[in-house]
């Protein structure tokens, strides 16, 4: 007794060749999505990272400066009205301010970010450094993506103010 063969269908054996191509084509295609997902998501980390760098070391200067006001060894503070950039105006920024600087540049220098372009602004909103006046320091970044992919260079702020305790 012979038994017929069964011939192959147009649903089993031809159209699986063709599924596993397209399947391959699919996940060529997800996969980029997904690629470029994730390197977005770390770029969004690392900037989140480094506004959070400058916002700590925009308060490591204002607790700087409210520890070092007038009646201080060594005073930080305004010497006398000069022009400086904003957000100070010529009637509360201070010549010397370079050691607040100095300590907001070296606390941003422990996370190995290039302080080279970072920039500085140190505010003393009531004229003096006598306590209880303000003070305020704004540190401003020109971050750039690490993987670039296109992005624009990114100007990050972070602001601080605290009143002067000595």
């Amino acid at each position: 007794m012979t038994t017929a063969k069964k011939r192959p269908t147009t649903g089993s054996r031809t159209c699986s060749k063709h599924d596993r191509g397209q399947a391959q084509i699919e996940f060529a295609l997800s996969i980029l999505f997904v690629f470029l997902f994730i390197l977005g998501m770390i770029e969004m980390v690392m900037l989140l990272h480094t506004y959070n760098t400058l916002a700590d070391a925009a308060k490591e200067g204002v607790r700087y400066a409210i520890v070092h006001g007038s009646n201080n060894t060594s005073p930080s503070g305004p010497t006398g009205a000069s022009a400086f950039d904003p957000p100070c105006t010529s009637a509360n920024s201070s010549s010397s301010i370079t050691d607040v600087q100095n300590t907001v540049l070296n606390y941003a220098q422990l996370s190995f970010h290039n302080t080279s372009g970072m920039n500085v602004y140190v505010c003393y909103f009531d004229g003096a450094n006598t306590a209880p006046h303000r003070v305020g320091v704004v540190v401003s970044y020109p971050y750039q993506a690490f993987f670039g992919l296109g992005w624009p260079t990114l100007t990050v702020r972070a602001a601080a103010q605290g009143r002067i305790a000595y």
